[in-house]
């Protein structure tokens, strides 16, 4: 199909966005914008009375200069031809009422102009904040495998730099596109009005603009996606170097990780660097262009005017016109670079937000039937990558109903992805998980969920009150049940000595607190959940001796009368264990309790004689349990 155009002038199909972009555009106005249409109809409204008014400009100019024009006698109407329309004007009531339009119009304007700005940023903070919402909410929703993709640093500048472009193109795309459209229209019918062949003759000039810019925008918004990504691993990096500063202190990796920044914030400048030469390109085109259209115009019109077709007034009218719009169409064209950088943000935006999660309650689901807590594996299999080597393969397991399993083997073994996919962190490619006898995939998630009380080495603790922070564990939960679950994991006497006792905020990450002292807030908050199954994943490998003393008593109090599942690396945990599973390599090679296995001289007696011989404490287990 050949192009609309001559060979000489783009095709269509450069100048016009290109579907992927009014795909997005499209989404973006049905989710987002849709919702505020009655704000954007009084938008549309403003915009129209600013269009209208800077296209009155013109015109007066032009009724201005025939006004004072020596042609006529001072008695003699005006005439003032618009298009195929002429008016005959007093010449003393254009000079005496001229100035008061022109304060009227101008103030329609000013007034316009603000109320737009108001308007316009009423709905784009509103629109931001619910997509960055949604984001979140999406994110938290998330499967932990969609999660581990990007790190948590890349994930949050999404919340930034992503939506410094989006909310640019918003507001840009009311306050200049929908704006500078109508003011450029508005002023074509004002110079059509004035002189339509003169009006053709600017208008030549667009096509060897157009291909042009289109083609810079395309580069930008490829450009951008790479910057976007670049800037999320540079996050990454800032974020995972600062978190580990000790480690690259001790080893002295200063040098190392200054030149890895270095390198990736030049990275980042780079691609910057050719956005930026490539929006340079964009004033200079626009002004090389709007100068041919004035120049052709100055020609075309100072002929006519030597020749007597055209006079003063329509000269002053035109020109006034012609130089108004060329704000508007730089301002376009500027415009087209934004839209573009914005494009490729929206796109890595609803590529996050379209991701359905694979861990989701099946149809039909029923809640879990509360029972004694009986947990059962049946020959499950799983695998994190698509044909790679089983973190489990064909786990057989019967968890007995209110007795403590530990777990043990080397690192790597398998130990904490079993755990993971009893409450559903993870999905088992083959086989079943039981609770009670109802496979976990069959019952809603919240009910899993709230049914399983979980505890890890690595503590998680909010920026809020200790108060809130042991809440979480039940949305429910009074101030006497809080303080009571406090007591119980032995947190209540460090909490009463905080500043504000209950109500102490405790700083991102609870980094007012000491690692005991996290971990019995994280086990007062297991407490208050009162789950039938609890989940202990090296609740205490992280802990000095003294903590590690303080927390284990809290440990033995939250596993009375519960079905417990334990990763432990102390010896009094395992040896106390109602039964001992020793995994390897994702496979189930012994069973029995510590005595028995102990004497059977495999694998869990030959990890115990290491341990012990490794270590100088001599309670310590014989398992060192580490990793996935």
């Amino acid at each position: 199909m050949p192009p609309l155009l001559n060979r000489r002038g783009p095709p269509v199909a450069e100048i016009l966005p290109s579907r992927d972009t009014l795909a997005l555009v499209i989404r973006l106005w049905r989710d987002w914008l849709r919702p505020h249409s009655r704000t954007l109809a009084l938008v549309i409204g403003f915009i129209v009375l600013v269009a209208a008014s800077t296209g009155l400009y013109p015109v007066l100019i032009k009724a201005a200069f025939e006004a004072f024009s020596n042609r006529f006698g001072t008695g003699a109407p005006i005439k003032i031809n618009l298009g195929f329309t002429r008016w005959f004007i007093d010449r003393r009531e254009a000079i005496v009422y001229g100035p008061v339009f022109v304060v009227l119009i101008t103030s329609i304007k000013g007034f316009s102009l603000y109320a737009l700005t108001l308007l316009t940023n009423r709905v784009v903070t509103r629109i931001e904040a619910d997509m960055q919402s949604a984001l979140y909410a999406h994110l938290i929703d998330a499967d932990l495998a969609q999660l581990g993709r990007e790190s948590a640093a890349a994930l949050t500048q999404r919340f930034t730099t992503d939506f410094t472009y989006i909310k640019e193109a918003l507001t840009r795309l009311s306050t200049v596109f929908l704006r500078e459209i109508a003011t450029i229209t508005a002023l074509v019918v004002a110079m059509l009005l004035i002189d339509p062949a003169l009006t053709l003759v600017a208008a030549c000039v667009v096509p060897f603009v157009a291909r042009p810019i289109a083609r810079i925008g395309k580069k930008l918004r490829r450009n951008s996606t790479s910057t976007q990504e670049q800037i999320g691993q540079m996050a990454g990096l800032v974020s995972e170097s600062l978190a580990g500063a000790r480690v690259a202190k001790s080893y002295g990796l200063e040098g190392y990780l200054k030149e890895k920044a270095r390198a990736s914030f030049d990275a980042v400048r780079r691609l910057k660097m050719k956005s930026a030469n490539a929006r340079a390109r964009l004033d200079p085109l626009l002004e090389v262009g709007g100068g041919l259209a004035v120049a052709a115009v100055l020609a075309i019109i100072g002929w006519r005017i030597l020749d007597g077709r055209s006079t003063v007034g329509d000269f002053a009218g035109f020109v006034t016109a012609l130089i108004i719009a060329a704000q508007p169409v730089r301002a376009l064209g500027n415009l087209n670079a934004i839209l573009q950088e914005a494009a490729a943000a929206l796109k890595r935006y609803f590529a996050v937000v379209d991701e359905r999660p694979e861990i989701r309650d099946r149809p039909g689901a029923v809640p879990l039937v509360a029972g004694p807590g009986e947990v059962r594996f049946e020959d499950v299999r799983f695998h994190y990558a698509a044909g790679g080597v089983p973190a489990v393969d064909g786990v057989s397991l019967d968890v007995p109903a209110g007795k403590t399993t530990a777990i043990v083997g080397r690192s790597g073994s398998g130990k904490s992805t079993l755990l993971s996919l009893l409450p559903r962190m993870y999905d088992v490619q083959s086989g079943r998980v039981l609770v009670d006898g109802q496979d976990v995939r069959d019952v809603t998630l919240a009910s899993l969920r709230a049914s399983i009380a979980l505890v890890t080495q690595e503590v998680v603790i909010f920026d809020d009150t200790v108060a809130r922070n042991i809440g979480f564990g039940r949305a429910d939960a009074t101030r006497d049940e809080i303080e009571a679950a406090a007591r119980a994991a032995a947190a209540h006497e460090f909490i009463c000595a905080l500043p504000d006792g209950y109500d102490t905020r405790l700083g991102p990450g609870g980094a007012t607190l000491s690692g005991g002292q996290r971990q019995r807030v994280s086990l007062a908050r297991a407490f208050l959940k009162n789950a039938p199954i609890l989940l202990l994943d090296e609740a205490t490998s992280a802990l000095d001796a003294e903590a590690e003393t303080q927390v284990q008593a809290a440990i033995r109090t939250l596993m009375r009368g519960r079905t417990t599942l334990v990763i432990a690396h102390r010896f009094s945990t395992v040896r106390d264990a109602d039964v001992i599973v020793v995994l390897d390599a994702g496979r189930v090679v012994e069973i029995g309790t510590h005595a028995a296995l102990g004497r059977n001289g495999g694998l869990y007696a030959r990890l115990q004689r290491l341990q012990l011989i490794g270590e100088l404490e001599p309670d310590l287990t014989p398992v060192q349990a580490a990793g996935e």
